[in-house]
């Protein structure tokens, strides 16, 4: 499935000042760049959504994570669901997750309510769909805040939220061959 959503808002990247000449110049490492997340609340908050997505392949921490950086962000909590190898007593071989096709468009709603409510820098989710085996990774979010608690909370909340409100069905499959869907919302 294509992505859904991109960040609405977010200021074009100016490129690099020219380099001086290489003799005035000391040879320095270069540092990996950092995203463009502001170090203070974007009063946009869909600004402040910098990943929301549905997707059907690999999740990738690292990429969540980067979203979320910057130099303002002094904590950054990170939620990852895994698909797990049992349910209320029973053992799941492995599941599908189907969406909505108006999915994409809910989950960065709701992570904008999250960002539009929440003292938070950056939110980030994306959600897996398609065909998954246990322990393969299902969603992840991350939120960046100035401190802790807040982006804490706000992880806790998008993650809740998400559950509760976006349009995403499970298909799980049991040991003893039964199967079962579970909706989201």
């Amino acid at each position: 499935m294509e992505p859904t959503c991109s960040p609405a808002g977010a200021p074009p990247i100016a490129p690099a000042p020219p380099a001086p000449p290489p003799s005035s110049v000391p040879s320095v490492p270069s540092v990996p760049s950092v995203p463009s997340v502001p170090s203070v609340p974007d009063p946009d908050p869909v600004a402040r959504v910098t990943l929301a997505e549905i997707r059907d392949g690999v999740l990738s921490v690292d990429e969540c994570m980067a979203a979320v950086r910057s130099p303002g962000v002094g904590g950054i909590a990170l939620f990852v669901g895994t698909v797990r190898g049992h349910d209320q007593g029973r053992g799941v071989t492995d599941l599908t997750y189907q969406a909505h096709p108006r999915a994409g468009t809910e989950i960065a709603r709701v992570a904008g309510d999250v960002a539009a409510t929440a003292p938070v820098l950056a939110v980030a989710v994306v959600h897996r769909t398609g065909h998954l085996a246990v322990g393969d990774t299902a969603v992840i979010v991350a939120v960046g805040a100035a401190h802790r608690a807040e982006a804490f909370a706000a992880c806790r909340r998008l993650i809740d939220d998400i559950k509760e409100q976006v349009p995403i069905w499970k298909h799980q499959i049991f040991a003893d061959g039964a199967a079962e869907w579970v909706g989201a919302c």
